[in-house]
């Protein structure tokens, strides 16, 4: 059995457990850390849920950086290969996530086409790709990713076959969206509709009159009261309460409202791929909007010839950086990763960040509040080595495309 088949469960996966665990295990906190921790065991994001055109913005992103990054679906490390960086380094605690980055990356550097890769990662029901994959990516996959896919997940099918179905259906958030739907359809809603807008008025008034009333219906407030509901959407439970102070009854109904509202209407249908996963559980066809940045036709060369500067490992972000020499990086993105960290794993994370940093990086992150995280609670002498790019982020941030943060942030770190 492979490292990564032995280390899937999250009993196994010491890491894992490590980064979440803060409070007793018979204590109400104690018992949520550990729900969301098995819950994040499996697969969790078939996509990742960060805008990547934003995170090129503002890192500013050329040939010759060298990044270190979290893997989750791996779409955006795909997509900063379209500008030529001279390294990239892929950290994630859940093994899931790092088959699923060696596979979309395999499939890049082997497929014959660009079409043949848009078929076997953007598709639905395309029942040709597991003889795909059986023909130009298992053999050349390496032992441990290729004996996950081939592995059985928890129906005894073979985890390959969900490329003949739709893979983003599949994972925690991919389910979360079902359960989305499923309520709504309850309430006279099918979301599905929500792609046949034709322009940005329609999609107002499509959220306007037929979303946004759901989220005063009793049973919606009630789900949206409990945490372990959210879980789905990578809320971790250090993050719940404050989100829901905002709140009469303790709900995230108006949060998720405000930020739904964003995905629904602040960007062109046609343009957002991550509203068509939301609304319609699919990526567009060619004929009816933009597929991810890293499946576009203008940035397949440059990725296929770029994939093997990409190394992923399992290990946490700290726990590579520990690994490299000072002054060694250019570029870090957290996603929103230190949501779930305390005060000592912070300042860790920071210490590391710090001495490995190049003058003039940038680090990035999303935090599922607006304030920066990092701030009050990341040692002082750490902050002043670097300068927090407020009205910059601010402004990016606003422009990101999956709408369902609360902020975007951007460090640079001083000469």
């Amino acid at each position: 059995m492979s490292e990564l088949a032995r280390n899937a469960g999250y009993g196994q996966n010491e890491r894992l457990k490590s980064a979440l665990l803060q409070h007793r295990a018979l204590s109400l906190d104690g018992l949520s850390e550990r729900l969301f921790g098995l819950l994040f065991s499996g697969l969790v994001y078939p996509q990742i849920w960060e805008d990547p055109a934003i995170d090129i913005e503002a890192m500013e992103l050329a040939p010759g950086h060298r990044l270190v990054t979290i893997g989750s679906g791996g779409c955006n490390m795909l997509a900063y290969l379209a500008c030529r960086p001279e390294r990239i380094d892929v950290v994630d605690l859940n093994p899931h996530h790092i088959a699923l980055n060696r596979l979309k990356l395999a499939a890049f550097r082997h497929m014959p086409s660009h079409a043949d890769v848009v078929r076997f990662l953007g598709g639905d029901n395309m029942g040709s790709n597991r003889e795909a994959y059986q023909l130009f990516l298992e053999p050349r996959l390496d032992a441990q990713t290729r004996d996950y896919w081939n592995g059985r997940d928890l129906t005894a099918r073979r985890r390959i076959d969900v490329f003949n179905r739709n893979i983003y259906r599949t994972g925690l958030l991919g389910r979360f969206i079902l359960l989305g739907h499923i309520v709504a359809r309850l309430h006279g809603l099918d979301p599905r509709d929500f792609v046949k807008c034709g322009s940005m008025r329609e999609q107002r008034q499509f959220f306007d009159t037929r979303i946004a009333p759901l989220f005063d219906r009793p049973l919606i407030r009630w789900i949206t009261s409990r945490k372990a509901s959210l879980y789905g959407l990578g809320i971790p439970p250090q993050q719940f309460d404050e989100l829901a102070s905002v709140s009469d009854d303790n709900s995230l109904a108006p949060v998720l409202r405000q930020r739904l509202e964003k995905l629904a209407c602040h960007f062109p249908l046609k343009d957002n791929y991550f509203a068509w996963q939301a609304f319609a559980r699919r990526y567009p066809s060619k004929y009816e909007g933009r597929m991810p940045d890293y499946l576009l036709g203008e940035n397949y060369a440059a990725i296929r010839d770029n994939a093997e500067r990409v190394d992923v490992h399992h290990a946490s972000f700290t726990e590579l950086l520990a690994s490299k020499s000072a002054a060694s990086v250019d570029r870090f993105v957290l996603l929103d990763a230190q949501d779930w960290m305390n005060d000592d794993q912070l300042n860790a994370l920071w210490t590391e960040i710090s001495r490995t940093a190049t003058p003039g990086a940038r680090v990035i992150f999303r935090t599922a509040a607006e304030a920066s995280v990092v701030e009050g609670k990341v040692s002082q002498n750490l902050l002043d080595l670097w300068h927090y790019e407020h009205e910059r982020s601010s402004a990016l941030g606003m422009r990101d495309r999956s709408a369902i943060y609360g902020a975007f942030h951007i460090y640079r770190k001083k000469p």
